[in-house]
């Protein structure tokens, strides 16, 4: 009789503490990007980088700003090691998972704040490997209001027109 109430009390220790144990895709990519950005904001190269698949691409704000992973570290790893990180603040997150029966592709898109350009967008997609959820592409844009957008775009093509040195 004790050990049949043993069983029944560890079984329902178990099964009470399952749901902390279990995360969805969802959640654990939204942990991985998280702690993107606070790698980032605190200059932490290393634990930033491991976070990105080995072929991952950055896309940045600049048009010329398209960077393999190698390309992304020579430029990010000299002001990590001054302490210069960068803060992006999530302030909403979608993620979807594709439609595919290994459940390993995911992308989303994220609404940042930062101090330096306000409003700010993130995209991407991440890929389940063997170590988890790694960040394949990510994409910084600034998000344009439409109220503005031609005043906006107008400056960028008198800009790009400029004769370059």
């Amino acid at each position: 009789m004790l050990s049949n109430m043993l069983r029944a009390a560890s079984l329902t220790l178990v099964l009470a503490a399952a749901p902390a144990f279990a995360a969805t895709p969802e959640e654990d990519i939204g942990v991985v990007l998280d702690s993107l950005h606070a790698a980032a904001a605190k200059a932490d190269g290393p634990a930033y980088f491991a976070l990105y698949a080995p072929d991952a691409v950055f896309i940045g704000t600049d048009v010329t700003e398209r960077w393999s992973l190698p390309e992304f570290r020579a430029y990010a790893e000299p002001h990590f090691s001054k302490g210069k990180g960068w803060t992006y603040t999530p302030r909403t997150r979608h993620v979807t998972i594709a439609p595919v029966d290994c459940r390993c592709v995911a992308w989303f898109d994220e609404v940042l704040d930062s101090a330096g350009y306000g409003t700010t967008r993130g995209t991407g997609a991440l890929v389940k490997t063997a170590d988890g959820w790694k960040v394949s592409q990510y994409v910084l844009t600034f998000p344009i209001p439409n109220d503005i957008a031609k005043d906006i775009t107008a400056s960028i093509k008198a800009f790009e027109a400029k004769p370059k040195p």
